[in-house]
């Protein structure tokens, strides 16, 4: 009898980093295009707290210091990739984002100036966000 592999969701991180301004996006280089919130794939043996600071320095260049949980968000339909499940802080952070890693621009948002193309579900994690605010 053939043993099938277990087949689990990838755990993520997203970063919602406030600075002067507004909240940082990133332009995203690869499929599914898009804005969307800094984030990505924890490693193994990683904290989700140092993904999610790794990666905020990653794509935004900028050194965040986490201020708070927002939420966890595992609709398995959030990435059209593959099934993840994405634990999302609320950082700060100074200075301006330079984008970079897979990242290939990057601006500060406010509310009402989201843009229209928002990869994932981070438009409703923004939502969440500002909702709480």
């Amino acid at each position: 009898m053939k043993k099938t592999q277990p087949r689990n969701p990838f755990p993520t991180v997203d970063i919602i980093i406030e600075v002067k301004g507004g909240i940082v996006l990133i332009k995203r280089k690869n499929p599914p295009s898009g804005w969307a919130i800094p984030g990505g794939f924890v490693d193994y043996g990683e904290t989700v707290e140092d993904a999610a600071v790794r990666e905020a320095k990653e794509e935004t260049g900028l050194e965040v210091e986490l201020k708070s949980l927002l939420g966890v968000y595992s609709d398995p339909g959030r990435d059209p990739r593959f099934h993840t499940i994405s634990t999302v802080f609320v950082a700060v952070a100074a200075g301006h984002p330079i984008a970079d890693d897979d990242a290939a621009d990057a601006g500060v948002f406010m509310e009402g100036n989201l843009p229209d193309q928002i990869a994932f579900d981070h438009r409703e994690i923004l939502a969440d966000y500002f909702r709480n605010r």
